[in-house]
């Protein structure tokens, strides 16, 4: 049995990954987070009365707390996905994205190297920090044939990017200098159930139903490589229980797709599940809106090692990915949508009745 912390557990990727655990092996997850705007515990009502989860409400930059947690929790694996991680935001205010990506980071890694230390020799071998990462570190490419592999060089386009990218460099330096056991993975655009509305396919999908206009930038060919959330859950467990140390592996959905076809397929499965009272297609709702600084043109992922090597491929394409998660936000927008929509999320956590 494993105990593993899952920092940013209450995110979209970090919950679809608790929630694979609990609901899929014997082992114990504890979920730090601090609960920032994206952070929800309403995506882990579903496995939080398990004996083998636990919650708290940690800053990955407060040092003295993380020790707290170490202590107490004794883990056997650590999967990092605690990071700001909105490009749009990032541009806005880049100042979060170096503190938390930055800081909280190496907070994290020196925090897991202290607890590391007074491990007995067997539990340091089978030990993992596992570091979850974006292919935006990578930049974009340009030629059609071109793919992210492990070995490509970093150019990260955004301060979002760029803070993930030296936190990859960080991760990787404490396993070279300190000898912690780390395994880096690096991602393409994730989508699925409980995923926070300011993204793309969530926004358009909410945006679509609520009558409003859906913002598509520049003429929206920036293509991007599509992953299912439940896959990738699979890939980062098998990544931090059987990954090797020291090791990178880059996890897509194998399939590219331009923002406006993904917007197009959106509205016309909208037209098919939930049609407009007016007979009109979603697709009249489509704006186009000036592109956003140093946004990057098309993300492709090679995912071969993490195929060679571990046995993982996706599971769903993305025409069943993206009906599956159509439909989800369809069941679900009386009761965890609005609740986003509407802060009322917030308040729960905190204890506020409405």
């Amino acid at each position: 049995m494993n105990r593993i912390i899952v920092t940013g557990g209450a995110g979209f990727i970090g919950s679809a990954v608790v929630r694979h655990i609990i609901n899929h092996t014997d082992d114990v997850v504890c979920v730090v987070d601090k609960l920032t705007y994206a952070g929800n515990l309403e995506s882990l009502a579903e496995v939080a009365a398990s004996d083998r989860y636990r919650f708290e409400k940690v800053d990955i930059c407060d040092k003295a707390e993380l020790d707290r947690v170490f202590e107490s929790f004794h883990p056997t694996h650590v999967m990092h996905l605690a990071a700001e991680s909105h490009v749009d935001r990032s541009i806005d205010g880049p100042g979060e994205f170096i503190q938390t990506n930055i800081v909280g980071t190496y907070t994290l890694l020196e925090a897991t190297r202290k607890y590391y230390n007074t491990l007995a020799d067997e539990a340091k071998a089978t030990f993992r920090f596992h570091h979850i990462s974006t292919d935006e570190v990578y930049g974009d490419l340009e030629g059609p044939e071109d793919f992210f592999r492990e070995t490509t060089p970093y150019a990260p386009s955004s301060p979002y990017s760029a803070s993930k990218a030296s936190s990859d460099h960080l991760v990787r330096a404490w396993k070279r200098t300190f000898g912690l056991p780390t395994v880096v993975t690096n991602c393409s655009n994730n989508y699925g159930p409980y995923h926070f509305p300011e993204k793309l396919i969530p926004l358009v999908i909410l945006h679509a139903l609520d009558g409003k206009e859906l913002p598509v930038y520049g003429k929206g060919l920036q293509i991007r490589d599509w992953l299912y959330v439940e896959d990738h859950a699979r890939a980062l467990y098998l990544v931090a229980t059987t990954g090797m140390p020291g090791e990178t592996y880059n996890i897509g959905g194998h399939n590219e797709k331009r923002n406006i076809d993904v917007v197009n397929k959106i509205c016309s499965l909208l037209d098919e599940l939930r049609p407009r009272a007016d007979g009109k297609s979603y697709a009249n709702q489509i704006v186009y809106v000036a592109d956003r600084p140093g946004h990057d043109l098309r993300y492709a992922i090679d995912a071969d090692k993490i195929a060679r090597e571990l046995g993982w491929k996706p599971i769903e394409t993305f025409e069943s990915g993206i009906r599956k998660t159509v439909q989800w936000y369809l069941d679900h927008k009386d009761t965890w949508c609005a609740h986003v929509l509407s802060g009322e999320y917030k308040m729960e956590r905190l204890g506020i009745k409405k």
